[in-house]
């Protein structure tokens, strides 16, 4: 009997271990167990009507999650319009080469501290632009995304921007913050709104898999809005 009630107990505690984490995972991204998500995917880069292979993966990645937590998963391209209402929406890539111009919307929108330089022959072709920084764009070696949340006014659920250098820098920052959420929630003042600065070394090496959080940008990224 005593190890009858020992065995429950045990079983018992890391259920509800194993949902507190859930729960903490879910309000990390803004996912209510259940309901349902919107994950917008952009083009290749000038390239419409067709998706990189790894901003593909990411999806999956994304699908991964809302799976844990028994949410439906919706897929539009870059192209799609209107709010998002009551579903949490991801919306991966960067507006340059318009690749995704959802995301470019969501930019001026609601995070005026940042900006985005364009693809050029200049050093600072693609560089993120935020509190003061340049993050610089080298291809296949080091390179950054810019991960946001944040929810409209019109929206009852948040929209998380996944908005990355390269479709390698997509994915890593999602692979990221799917094992690291937790270390990246205690560092941050809120998790109802951020913005992050993800850093992807060693491309060549690691590809997605060595990424940072190289900073916290919020208070700069979202200004007085």
């Amino acid at each position: 009997m005593t190890s009858l009630i020992g065995g429950c107990i045990g079983w018992m505690w890391e259920r509800g271990r194993r949902s507190r984490a859930l729960n903490r995972k879910a309000d990390f991204f803004g996912i209510r167990p259940g309901e349902d998500c919107l994950i917008v995917l952009g083009n290749k880069y000038n390239a419409p009507g067709t998706a990189h292979q790894r901003d593909v993966q990411a999806v999956v990645e994304l699908a991964m999650l809302a799976g844990e937590l028994g949410c439906r998963v919706t897929v539009e391209t870059g192209d799609y319009r209107g709010s998002n209402e009551d579903r949490t929406e991801f919306s991966i890539g960067g507006p340059i080469g318009d690749s995704n111009v959802r995301t470019g919307g969501h930019l001026a929108a609601h995070l005026p501290g940042v900006s985005l330089r364009p693809h050029s022959d200049r050093a600072d072709s693609m560089a993120v632009l935020v509190d003061g920084e340049r993050y610089l764009f080298d291809r296949g070696n080091q390179e950054y995304a810019l991960v946001a949340k944040f929810t409209p006014a019109e929206s009852s659920r948040p929209v998380v921007l996944v908005c990355g250098q390269s479709s390698v820098a997509n994915q890593a920052a999602i692979h990221f913050l799917r094992r690291e959420h937790a270390r990246v929630a205690a560092v941050l003042a809120s998790v109802e709104r951020y913005c992050l600065v993800v850093k992807v070394s060693y491309i060549g090496v690691y590809t997605f898999h060595q990424a940072v959080l190289e900073k916290d940008v919020s208070r700069a990224a979202f200004g007085n809005e």
